[in-house]
């Protein structure tokens, strides 16, 4: 299930949600307010250079590292 955030359009408090796509719209938790809007989640991934993982850039977009035989 998803994490979603959420700006109260009354009180202008921002808040989470973890809940499913096809649930309500969640009351505001500060002023129980019904008039809330889905916001867009942005949100960053960081990787260490001895992770081992290549970015998608420089494997060529294979899901298997770029250098395999997936592709039949």
């Amino acid at each position: 299930m998803p994490v979603y955030e959420y700006i109260c359009l009354g009180c202008e408090s921002r808040f989470e949600r973890l809940q499913g796509l096809s649930e309500a719209e969640p009351d505001c938790p500060s002023c129980h307010g019904t008039r809330v809007r889905r916001q867009f989640s942005v949100f960053a991934v960081g990787t260490s250079a001895s992770s081992g993982f290549a970015p998608e850039a420089r494997t060529g977009g294979c899901a298997c590292g770029g250098a395999c035989t997936c592709r039949g």
